[in-house]
């Protein structure tokens, strides 16, 4: 296969954030016009913010109901953008990036990427995993992206059957990892923010162990090469 040099990006389009501005204007629009009939409820949300709204002479009402849903659309749409995955490959390297962090990972590092439900995971060539990021970019652009670049692009995780349920005190896990995964099962039920639990995650994977999220529910599984007691058995085979 024929191997690209120029940078594939992969994000999420600029027009979200004016599109999301128009929705909140429409918005801001349809509330103006349910606004007198929502204040009579007996009881409703923001009535005092309401009745001002409707005390409001024309065309000052419509437009003051316009302005604050886009302004609302404007901000989602950029909070959107700025926490989105964006993606760029090239023959040489992959670049992921999140909020204000990036992530470049060499192309000798890298054995493949999947989709993973709706998060890309880039494995190394060790069968560790480089890295596990939400993604809801359009599929098959990602990954035309890494054929197109020569990486190699799976259907499936190639190591899905070698994980295992976690459970508070499971056995086989290296020392300090079960208290990881009760710190990440903590902010799990939390909601806790991405960036915690990813660094719990790189914590773990220091250790051997890559973990999974099915319904705030954690797998687990060890890297070969990981001895169950942290220690580095030597490289790991990269057949299956």
């Amino acid at each position: 296969m024929e191997v690209q040099e120029k940078e594939t990006t992969v994000a999420q389009p600029r027009w979200l954030v004016p599109g999301f501005a128009a929705a909140g204007m429409i918005a801001g629009f349809l509330a103006k016009l349910a606004a007198g009939w929502v204040v009579e409820w007996p009881w409703v949300p923001f009535e005092g913010p309401l009745r001002m709204l409707v005390g409001t002479p024309e065309p000052w009402q419509s437009l003051c109901a316009v302005a604050v849903g886009t302004v609302a659309g404007l901000v989602v749409g950029l909070i959107g953008l700025h926490e989105s995955l964006a993606l760029r490959v090239s023959g040489s390297r992959v670049e992921l990036s999140v909020k204000d962090a990036t992530w470049e990972l060499g192309r000798d590092r890298v054995r493949a990427a999947f989709l993973d439900g709706k998060e890309l995971v880039v494995l190394s060539t060790d069968g560790t995993e480089l890295a596990r990021e939400k993604c809801d970019l359009d599929a098959d652009r990602v990954s035309a992206a890494f054929t197109r670049h020569g990486y190699t692009w799976l259907d499936t995780d190639p190591f899905h059957s070698d994980f295992r349920r976690w459970v508070p005190g499971a056995t086989g896990l290296p020392p300090g990892a079960d208290a990881v995964l009760r710190a990440r099962a903590q902010l799990l039920r939390k909601g806790g923010e991405e960036d915690d639990l990813r660094e719990l995650r790189e914590e773990l994977a220091a250790l051997g162990i890559v973990v999974r999220v099915e319904n705030k529910r954690q797998w687990w599984r060890a890297v070969a090469g990981h001895a169950p007691d942290g220690t580095d058995e030597g490289p790991a085979s990269d057949e299956r």
